[in-house]
Parts: structure tokens; sequence; C-alpha cells
């Protein structure tokens, strides 16, 4: 896999607080037409469900989000992730990263850092926090100066704001939680998240 920015125009950003559920969920994302999904290192859970993902739900390309640090790095390629998503990033991060041989993207949201990445020659990066950080007028206005680099905007996305996103030349795909609804998470409604992942898939700008 060259970039998990090609995968889906929808990265679903899975915060799972019991590890029994990331099968399921995940089987109903990809079921939908998710393939690629960010589960988040903000939980205990968290590395525990990127291991069932890696090992139950073949059709899944699993990833680790907000990572942080290069331990986290370490922990999530051992626990089976494909893939890095990190808010931000220092030197050291991007070197583990780097290091790791996985796909990664590393967090930005001013120009400077990414003139930084792209001396550094990476070139997909994620846009965080999208909404707070200029939304897509921002990333609009990017384009022209830096055509070279590509973006996944994640934070405050919702389906209307993603197709808003998705029409820009520089984004290849967004991240988003709407498809995964708490109250759905909850009652373990799998079929109503895969409806609400079929339509993120199908999603264009």
């Amino acid at each position: 896999m060259d970039s998990v920015l090609d995968l889906a125009p929808v990265v679903p950003v899975v915060v799972i607080e019991d590890a029994r559920d990331a099968v399921p969920l995940a089987r109903a994302l990809v079921a939908g037409g998710l393939r690629a999904i960010e589960v988040t290192l903000r939980t205990p859970a968290a590395l525990e469900a990127i291991a069932a993902i890696a090992h139950g739900v073949p059709d899944a390309v699993v990833g680790a989000g907000t990572v942080l640090n290069p331990d986290q790095v370490a922990a999530a390629e051992a626990a089976g992730a494909r893939f890095l998503v990190s808010p931000g990033w220092t030197e050291r991060l991007l070197d583990a990263m780097r290091g790791s041989g996985l796909p990664f993207l590393p967090g930005v949201s001013t120009v400077s850092e990414v003139l930084r990445l792209l001396e550094r020659g990476v070139t997909d990066l994620k846009f965080f926090p999208a909404e707070a950080a200029g939304g897509a007028p921002y990333l609009k206005s990017l384009h022209s100066p830096l055509p070279q680099a590509r973006f996944c905007p994640t934070g405050g996305i919702d389906a209307e704001r993603a197709q808003d996103y998705l029409a820009l030349p520089n984004v290849a795909c967004v991240g988003g939680t709407w498809m995964m609804p708490k109250d759905a998470l909850r009652a373990k409604a799998w079929d109503e998240i895969t409806a609400l992942a079929r339509k993120a898939a199908a999603l264009t700008g």
C-alpha cells in the first residue's frame, strides 16, 4: 500500500472503549465500502482493538491514529496497524513513523508545517483540526502555492462538509466519525452503521 489517501474517500476515525466491539464494527464499516479504518490510541482498548481487526477482518486496512511518540509507533506496528496517523509531528515522531516502513499521515495546520514536511519528502498529510484551522477555504488557498501536497482533513467534518473538502484538488479523502453515531455504537446497531458507511463511501466532491 503506497498511501492510505487512495483507499476510500472517507476514513472512519474510531474510538473503541471495548475491544470486543472492534471486529463487528470493522466488519460493518467494510461492508459499507470503507476499508481504511483509523483506530485512535485514545483508550486502553485501542491496541487490542487494532490487533483484533488486523486478525479478524482481513478485508479491512486498520491503522492507528492519535500517534504521539515513537513508543506508540512501535506498539501500533506490533499490534498489526497498517498505517499511522498523528495529529501533529515532531522530528523524532516523523523519524519513527518513517522508520516503521508503514504509510503515515503527519498532522499539519499551518503553511510552515507543510513546507517543512515537503522538505523532508512527505507529501501526504493530515489537516487537523480541519474546521477549527480554517476548513475547506483554507485548504483551497494552499493548492496553488503547494500543489504537491495532498491532504486528509479531519476534525469537525460531517457528511455535508465532507463534500466541500472532497471537491478540492488537493484533498484525497476526509476523516470523520459521523457514520458511527454514539447511539448506534451503544446499541451495537451494526446494520445502521453499514448503511451510513455506504453513503459515506459514495461521497464525491
